[in-house]
């Protein structure tokens, strides 16, 4: 059990937030929102220990071990695999390594047996003959190979480090736990398998995300970081983003008497609360839920832009008909093998790939940046596309301030007209003379968004349009993707984005292609097609 009091973090003359009072209690995952800067990861950081606070604290119960997901890739390079991983259990490995230390000696005293048998019988208590194992089998779970096990850290690509530095956070069950973006670089087949992990967990769990899905499935309650303070509401992201969006639409409507306001505001609650059996304690989470005080509803402070793609004409039926591309890398590596499909009209289509190289290189050429090796797409004559490609780091690399970035893409060049798009996205005041090559990773996608607002397409490319985005930014795209009158063309790692935006699911194997016109959900739960997919895979 992780217990805050009085907690209270100040910068400068900025405080954060204070008179923070929580019990966070095992069997319990505690999802953690807010918006930019509102002080997400300096909250785990405070629990961690990592950062001292301006005033109160944080306590555990005693004897209890905390785990952190730390994001330093470099910092076990000379260490195999399996042995950082089960370094994450600090104790373990310490009464591990004495443990070997006193039977290597050639010269073993009766105090050293002595010492030895306190050693054995601490690293029984704490299931240390099965450590490698276990080690092993968090590993694989991951997706990291057995053959990848022995292997120095260094010799990792960062997307494996992650995983391993994941499973080394996982390691030994801890008390309480706390992971920073656990999701990060993950593949979706990869988030599954650390959601039903954790769904299972049954110790005190924090966790900062910016997936939906991942946030649903195993959250029982939210930190909502805002207003300069922390609170706490039982059920998951959706339950509070849709009774936020109540609670903003209730104080809109300034004619509605308190008491219409509380009985629509019952209402929710007692629906949401029927519908909770796919969730993680789905009986503790209804009474929670059932016992709610509707005033600790209330809207929130955050801004989400306006994400509004207007296209200009109506596609045709003619959408896109792809004939035997193929693609190979530099080094000869196959990434596309005679590909063939046709696009139909109002088809939203997500393209996954165990290799995230496949997908992008099929966008890549359908947009015109890079040629195949042979074979031939047709775009219909109606089609206007517009492109988020993956990478973006080139259109940033002027001297050009925001507003005149974006007029390189518009007809109407005038300032007034481009402050428009750019306060969509959130770009206010002075903000529009910032210099492009300094804007961070978030700023830059919605920058591509507003360029996409310009283009009025009927089709949309979207090369994983989620990445470097905050949850107001994810949701709102994904709130306009659903509604969006033309065809979408989609690679992402989010679950929740994939499943309510697409109706048809083209996913790229080494030996060809699996093509079904069902839902993200319906895809992954159907065994006939996994089992097809595994084979495909071989």
């Amino acid at each position: 059990m992780i217990t805050v009091s009085n907690l209270a973090i100040q910068f400068g003359k900025k405080m954060l937030f204070q008179d923070v009072n929580l019990k966070l209690t095992p069997g319990n995952c505690y999802g953690i929102i807010g918006a930019n800067g509102a002080g997400k990861s300096t909250f785990l950081r405070l629990v961690s220990g990592d950062l001292d606070s301006t005033r109160g604290g944080v306590s555990l119960n005693p004897g209890e071990r905390l785990s952190v997901l730390r994001q330093d890739h470099h910092a076990f390079d000379d260490l195999s695999v399996l042995d950082t991983v089960m370094m994450g259990h600090e104790k373990l490995w310490k009464v591990g390594k004495e443990k070997d230390a006193l039977y290597l000696k050639t010269d073993f005293t009766e105090e050293d047996g002595i010492r030895a048998s306190e050693l054995e019988e601490q690293f029984a208590e704490m299931d240390g003959w099965n450590a490698e194992s276990d080690a092993a089998s968090l590993l694989s779970g991951l997706g990291v190979k057995e053959d990848a096990h022995q292997k120095l850290m260094k010799e990792l690509s960062g997307k494996e480090k992650v995983k391993v530095l994941l499973a080394r956070a996982l390691f030994g069950k801890p008390d309480n736990l706390l992971l920073d973006e656990p999701t990060n670089d993950l593949d979706l087949e990869t988030v599954m398998w650390l959601e039903n992990y954790l769904t299972n967990f049954d110790n005190t769990l924090l966790v900062v995300s910016h997936d939906r899905h991942f946030l649903d499935t195993i959250c029982t309650h939210i930190i909502d970081i805002d207003y300069g303070k922390v609170k706490l509401f039982a059920g998951n992201y959706t339950f509070w983003y849709q009774s936020s969006q109540l609670a903003l639409r209730q104080q809109q409507s300034q004619n509605k008497k308190a008491e219409e306001k509380k009985k629509e505001l019952l209402e929710f609650i007692q629906r949401f609360s029927a519908n909770v059996a796919k969730s993680r304690q789905a009986t503790s989470r209804r009474k929670m839920l059932e016992k709610l005080n509707v005033e600790e509803i209330q809207p929130s402070t955050r801004r989400y832009p306006g994400i509004i793609f207007t296209p200009e004409r109506e596609t045709g039926n003619n959408i896109l008909s792809v004939h035997d591309l193929s693609k190979t890398t530099d080094d000869g590596t196959p990434l596309l093998n005679n590909v063939s499909f046709t696009i139909e009209k109002d088809e939203k289509v997500v393209f996954l790939s165990r290799n995230p190289l496949v997908v992008t290189a099929l966008f890549e050429i359908l947009n015109e940046r890079t040629h195949a090796d042979s074979g031939t797409f047709h775009w219909g004559v109606t089609i206007t596309t517009a492109y988020l490609p993956l990478e973006n780091s080139q259109f940033f690399e002027s001297n050009q301030t925001l507003v005149e970035w974006l007029s390189m893409y518009s007809a109407d060049t005038s300032e007034s007209f481009l402050r428009g798009y750019l306060g969509k996205m959130l770009f206010s005041g002075e903000d529009i003379y910032k210099k492009v090559k300094v804007l961070s990773g978030g700023e830059k996608m919605r920058c591509m968004i507003s360029r996409m607002m310009l283009r009025n397409a009927n089709t949309m490319v979207l090369d994983n349009p989620t990445n470097h985005l905050d949850l107001e930014s994810i949701q709102a795209f994904n709130n306009t993707l659903t509604n969006f009158k033309g065809n979408i063309l989609l690679a992402s790692h989010d679950h929740e984005f994939i499943n309510t935006v697409c109706n048809r699911i083209i996913e790229i194997t080494p030996t060809g292609i699996i093509d079904k016109l069902m839902s993200y959900d319906d895809y992954i739960a159907d065994e006939t097609i996994q089992q097809l997919r595994e084979e495909m895979y071989k």
